[in-house]
């Protein structure tokens, strides 16, 4: 065996990551093609890359030596693919706009206004489940730009080199449960209200299954969490053998309710990552409007909106009026990191 590029993405990918069920989602593998892989570029290589341990991949004094020379030769081709591609496409007179996105009711209306704003770019979505994964890929040049949730108390790990503007500081997520549930008749549902349900939370998104064990510690609660991805959720939700989290976009059914959480305990940041500013100018406004006009067609979350724009020092957290509608604008919005 040969040691080739994509082997040196693999490394990268398991210490960036430090597991390797995470980098597999990362790459695109399975876990077990991936543990093949490694254990057949350690024997290519004569030594041991990572130390496995229940706590995730760590590398070894070899693995860094290793990794020390591999990153910069990634990096490189990686660049290299990105501006190729680019030019080919200048030269055909036409390009394809690359986007990743986790799960947003903003993404139709995003799409539209971008097709509308430049007929002659086509965006492409890629949907991700994982915020990590997809900064992985606008590093590599796999995307051009993603738009991802950040969830509150667990940072991304955003690659060297790229561009990030916040589009709202902190989301606050709601609660999704039947629309027979007694909590379903307050306008804002405590924690103790929940303290006899069983939550599904999904565990394969980044920092979702911590965030909302803590919250409900902190409460002084132990109920029940499952595991499941949120389609599965809301199905049972709807027939009342569990609540879930829900972002506040979210559109209430005859068989659910959306409602804000007392408190707002759970908050997520909403990011624009790209690998250059002139990418994050060239989609950001469509994308501000559209995540705006999926907001304000959500009852409770437009309900929110105007109970915090109203709320003392409202002025000062960067609240305005757009086209005759009060519209919550989060400190920061709009802002580079």
């Amino acid at each position: 065996m040969e040691l080739e590029v994509r082997h040196l993405r693999v490394l990268c990918a398991i210490a960036d990551t430090g597991s390797l069920h995470r980098a597999a989602r990362e790459l695109g593998m399975a876990q077990p093609s991936l543990s093949t892989q490694l254990r057949r570029i350690e024997d290519e290589l004569g030594g041991q890359l990572f130390v496995r341990a229940r706590t995730g991949c760590r590398p070894t004094p070899l693995g860094h030596a290793v990794l020390s020379r591999a990153r910069p030769l990634v990096t490189e081709l990686s660049a290299l693919v990105t501006e190729t591609r680019a030019a080919a496409a200048r030269a055909v007179g036409g390009c394809r706009l690359r986007i990743g996105a986790t799960a947003s009711r903003a993404l139709p209306g995003w799409l539209r206004r971008l097709r509308a704003r430049t007929p002659r770019t086509e965006p492409t979505l890629q949907m991700d489940v994982s915020a990590n994964a997809l900064l992985g890929m606008v590093a590599s040049g796999r995307l051009d730009t993603a738009f991802v949730h950040e969830v509150e108390g667990s940072p991304l790990r955003v690659p060297p080199g790229l561009r990030v503007r916040v589009l709202v500081e902190r989301e606050p997520q709601f609660v999704c449960l039947a629309a027979d549930h007694p909590a379903a008749a307050r306008r804002e549902v405590r924690l103790c209200d929940l303290a006899a349900d069983r939550w599904m939370v999904d565990s394969t998104v980044d920092g979702e299954w911590d965030a909302v064990c803590r919250v409900l510690r902190a409460a002084g609660l132990q109920p029940d969490v499952l595991h499941g991805d949120y389609l599965t959720a809301y199905s049972l939700a709807a027939t009342g053998e569990v609540v879930t989290v829900s972002q506040p976009t979210a559109l209430p059914r005859a068989d659910l309710a959306i409602r804000p959480l007392q408190g707002d305990p759970i908050g997520v940041r909403l990011l624009l990552v790209a690998r250059a500013e002139e990418e994050l100018e060239g989609s950001y406004a469509e994308l501000e409007e559209a995540y705006w006009e999926a907001a304000f067609q959500a009852p409770a979350y437009r309900e929110w909106l105007s109970r915090a724009d109203a709320a003392p020092g409202a002025a000062n957290r960067g609240f305005r009026s757009a086209g005759g509608v009060r519209c919550v604008r989060a400190q920061g919005a709009g802002r580079s990191l």
